[in-house]
């Protein structure tokens, strides 16, 4: 099929609203890393698993409202045992796969169905807080490194194909490091446990930096998210005893302060306070084509804020998940980009 044929049968996917992935894993298995094996891993799991779930990822496409399934077979090679396989990360039309059995990452470009084998650097490799990260000419893979004493980051680079390690990172993030990094203005931004700040990290000389920003007050939990790299939005709770009695939405401005842009309605607001318990660990957020998005691990609903009409909506779930299914979730953004390079 030539790339043309391929660009015509692919374009319903540019109005890609997300992409999800079911992780078939325990509720509380969201909180341990992503690159080890939980002892609490129900072997039978995946029997109970629709079979369109273990080589399809369900897409949702906004342009129709509908929900839609990719093969996997069609889009890339991967090998046989879903199991092993995990998507990790996506960025700039690009998706990341662990592969555990052959200790390695693929890149692919479900579009062009070219990809990239990619070595673990250490065998065996725990790897947490993976992101895929674009840059001009091709991408960067962040990743922590939970193996070393002290943790030290590892960076790839597509460019030269080769894995840089960074030895002096400081355990400032805590339990923090396990929540995905927002990249803007060339560096990667974190945030700490209480009292909350944000940290950034340099992708090319590998420095932290603790920022001065200050923080809204009475912050019951924080995520960052940008969008791409242009803007930096923080969404956070509002509250007092890790109880959030609102939810609010910030945009980081040139004076580097952040500024109120958006109060979740209450009623919203209840519901995903009702769906996470307040246990905050569960939820995560990303950025896809103008909408931030919402989750939590354990519901298969996203919240999401349209920032052109400034309004929130939740994405309904994915029939073919089976009823009161108690896994956890975990959706990606994804935007096909005929021209990005594997």
């Amino acid at each position: 099929m030539k790339i043309r044929e391929k660009s015509s049968s692919f374009k319903y996917l540019s109005k890609l609203s997300g992409l999800s992935v079911v992780t078939a894993k325990p509720k509380d298995v969201p909180s341990s890393p992503v690159g080890s094996t939980s002892p609490e891993m129900d072997p039978g799991i995946w029997s109970r698993l629709p079979p369109e779930l273990l080589d399809h990822l369900p897409l949702y496409d906004s342009a129709h409202g509908t929900w839609r399934s990719l093969p996997l077979s069609v889009s890339v090679s991967l090998p046989s045992g879903i199991p092993s396989t995990a998507l990790v990360s996506t960025a700039n039309g690009l998706v990341c796969f662990s592969l555990r059995n052959s200790c390695s990452f693929v890149v692919c470009n479900l579009l062009t169905k070219s990809s990239r084998l990619i070595e673990f650097p250490y065998h065996p490799f725990a790897f947490e807080l993976l992101t895929l990260v674009s840059v001009p000419l091709g991408y960067k893979i962040f990743t922590l490194f939970s193996g070393s004493s002290p943790v030290s980051v590892l960076v790839f680079d597509s460019r030269d194909h080769s894995w840089r390690k960074f030895d002096n990172f400081a355990p400032i993030l805590g339990d923090n490091h396990r929540q995905e990094a927002a990249c803007y203005n060339g560096r990667l931004y974190f945030f700490t446990p209480e009292p909350f700040s944000i940290v950034t990290f340099d992708l090319e000389n590998g420095e932290w930096e603790e920022t001065d920003i200050v923080m809204p007050e009475d912050l019951t939990f924080v995520r960052l998210v940008s969008d791409g790299d242009r803007k930096l939005y923080m969404i956070g709770g509002i509250g007092r005893n890790g109880i959030s009695r609102s939810l609010k939405l910030w945009e980081f401005s040139e004076q580097r302060n952040w500024v109120e842009i958006e109060n979740v309605p209450q009623m919203i607001c209840k519901k995903f306070m009702s769906i996470c318990y307040h246990n905050y660990k569960h939820v995560y957020c990303f950025w896809h084509q103008g909408t931030i998005c919402l989750c939590c691990h354990t519901w298969p609903e996203i919240l999401y804020y349209k920032l052109s009409r400034r309004t929130w909506h939740w994405l309904p779930k994915c029939p073919s998940l089976p009823e009161r299914w108690s896994c956890g979730f975990r959706w990606f953004s994804f935007v096909p980009e005929l021209y990005a390079s594997a």
